[in-house]
């Protein structure tokens, strides 16, 4: 079983730690795991992304080929968007439907909703706003993981769950609960997909 992702995003959204997560989840599972990360201009709001591909079996290419993605995790619509030739057919965009708009060219907010709406198997939540609505604004990442944890497949919820607490776990109880919170309600919300 294998699994191979992109997760994209604009800098500061918190990409990394997705990636984090899911790394710690599936390597506590005794998977093995391959990433690659391109940094943009990360630190005036430019494009994040991460080749992230899990397997139960050897993998020996820690990039992605197009067309070849089984799920595409973004923080952003247009970045998820952006790396569209990527996705296999069947394969899953999980997004916020909130832009980012960082540049003054920034395409039109309700063009980039209706073409992701026309994708055969996207779900797409306003994160930001369902990470306030938890208590927890620093959270829409985690809002974010957790409507994806049901596409990830190769390790679940509860693996995904267990992972937050270690990856947080230095920074405090609160913290490690509110970023499960945040979870919580992401996959909540995508389980009504």
């Amino acid at each position: 079983m294998k699994k191979d992702i992109i997760l994209s995003g604009v800098g500061g959204q918190g990409i990394l730690s997705i990636a984090t997560v899911i790394g710690e989840a599936a390597t506590a599972a005794g998977l093995f795991l391959k990433q690659a990360e391109v940094h943009g201009m990360s630190q005036r709001g430019g494009d994040v992304q991460s080749n992230l591909r899990l397997s139960t079996e050897v993998i020996y290419s820690d990039l992605i080929p197009v067309g070849s993605v089984d799920l595409i995790i973004s923080m952003e619509p247009m970045e998820a968007l952006r790396y569209l030739p990527y996705l296999s057919r069947g394969g899953r965009v999980v997004t916020s439907s909130k832009p980012f708009v960082n540049i003054p060219d920034y395409p039109d907010h309700e063009a980039l909703l209706a073409e992701l709406a026309s994708l055969p198997d996207v779900v797409s939540l306003d994160i930001e706003e369902a990470a306030r609505s938890c208590g927890n604004p620093k959270g829409a990442n985690m809002v974010l993981l957790g409507m994806a944890a049901p596409a990830i497949g190769v390790v679940g919820a509860d693996e995904l769950r267990a992972a937050i607490g270690r990856v947080f776990a230095r920074k405090g109880d609160a913290v490690v609960a509110a970023n499960r919170q945040a979870f919580d309600l992401g996959l909540a919300e995508a389980l009504k997909y």
